[in-house]
């Protein structure tokens, strides 16, 4: 036992955290005649492990136990009852031990209580709450979560299953990238073990899928992934998945496969707002040990504005920063140690960015967009990535002006003032701003 622990101590430090806790955490040690046996809580970590961590861990449990023989399993190690004196009456059958948990490589990090909400994601957030309070109902399953990267899908995706666990400890909740699908049934097609992979799905209660466009162009694996979805739904068993868009813009998807993932509740997580960021820079600080004033919160959240990802980029510096040189976090501090993580977030999210953006999205010319002429379609599609530019850079209202053919800053203003008012009403410029907003955020 104490020679898994050190290896997986050496492991830790080699391979991605990511890694670690889905593929290496759920291993149970246990002696094997001389050697270790590794017992994984499904064949989806067995397979995993055996195809990418098994050599090292040999090597490692070779190096600091002399031990030469290393199994895979999968189940759970066998409890043996603590020796007692004996007696002489014949004791009564102990009970059996029960089942082991099954794990399905959720990270417990990841709960509903740490989860920043705002108005970007308020829906979201409820539609996985509903969906881990009664799942399989027909209202939310499937739940689709799709958004750019890094807003907190997975975040909520685990916060539902481990909510899921938490009402009924024995629940099944199973996690996969969709390249775990993918690299498990391309698997099974080789070893004709095609039924057996079928029949894991069979034993679940909830299945979470994560990363679905990476189906796109890999057709027998949608295929398998259209009859699992049939199965699972048929079976009331919920489903959850997220993309990094809504489906139906994902190229090389199976119109059929489209159709199926429209079946339950889609819900879009934007980029949050201001107030949101400040908050998630607070609460990421407090899980890190670290006193962050609100002033420092809140320049965080101004200079940062796309994703949840880049704002844990900037906290970590910080708080690394502080604590090797032993200085308090202040403004000045902050403003000192961010400086090229800002410049270079801010080369990334430009003006021209922006127009080219737009003018790609409305399948125009950026001179045309650009130019003099007031026809309504180049005069909201201007406004729009005026707007946008208002909103995602650090641009003055004459900046953006001088880049948008030497325009008045009283102009800017007034469009950014028109597609604030027609986001309220028009719901096709609204879903326009969204999409924009995603796209300039990846």
């Amino acid at each position: 036992m104490d020679v898994w622990t050190t290896c997986l101590h050496r492991l830790e430090s080699e391979i991605a955290q990511e890694d670690v806790l889905a593929w290496l955490k759920p291993l149970q040690p246990a002696s094997h005649a001389g050697g270790l046996r590794l017992y994984a809580p499904n064949t989806f970590v067995r397979d995993e492990v055996q195809d990418r961590f098994l050599d090292r861990i040999r090597e490692l449990a070779r190096h600091f136990g002399g031990i030469e023989d290393v199994v895979l399993d999968v189940g759970a190690p066998a409890r043996v009852a603590p020796l007692a004196a004996p007696v002489r009456a014949t004791p009564a059958l102990a009970p059996a031990p029960p089942d082991e948990p099954f794990r399905g490589n959720l990270d417990s990090h990841y709960v509903f209580d740490n989860f920043v909400e705002g108005r970007s994601n308020q829906l979201a957030r409820a539609a996985a709450w509903a969906a881990a309070q009664k799942p399989g109902e027909r209202s939310h399953n499937p739940l689709l979560l799709y958004g750019a990267t890094g807003l907190g899908k997975t975040h909520l995706m685990f916060a539902a299953g481990n909510e899921m666990r938490r009402i009924n400890p024995a629940a099944k909740v199973l996690y996969l990238r969709s390249n775990d699908f993918y690299s498990a049934f391309f698997r099974a097609l080789q070893e004709k073990a095609a039924d057996q992979f079928k029949r894991q799905f069979q034993k679940i209660d909830a299945l979470l899928i994560d990363d679905i466009q990476f189906f796109a162009g890999k057709d027998r694996t949608q295929e398998e992934f259209f009859h699992t979805f049939n199965a699972l739904f048929d079976g009331r068993q919920q489903i959850i998945m997220t993309c990094d868009r809504y489906p139906r813009e994902v190229e090389g998807l199976e119109p059929r496969l489209k159709s199926r993932l429209g079946w339950g509740l889609s819900v879009a997580i934007d980029p949050p707002d201001f107030e949101t960021r400040a908050q998630i820079v607070l609460s990421k600080a407090r899980e890190r040990g670290t006193a962050i004033p609100d002033e420092v919160a809140q320049l965080i959240a101004k200079k940062m504005r796309s994703n949840v990802r880049e704002l844990e980029g900037a906290i970590n510096k910080l708080t690394a920063q502080a604590g090797l040189l032993g200085r308090p976090v202040t403004l000045e501090f902050a403003q000192e140690t961010l400086r090229d993580l800002w410049r270079s977030h801010q080369q990334a999210i430009n003006i021209g960015n922006i127009q080219k953006a737009v003018a790609d999205y409305y399948g125009l010319q950026l001179r045309e967009m650009l130019g003099q002429r007031r026809t309504r379609s180049l005069v909201r599609p201007r406004q729009m990535a005026m707007a946008l530019a208002k909103e995602l850079t650090e641009h003055s209202l004459p900046d953006i002006g001088e880049a948008f053919d030497g325009r008045d800053h009283t102009t800017v203003l007034h469009a950014c003032r028109q597609i604030r008012q027609l986001k309220d009403s028009d719901s096709k410029l609204h879903e326009d701003w969204e999409k924009l907003i995603r796209k300039l955020s990846e």
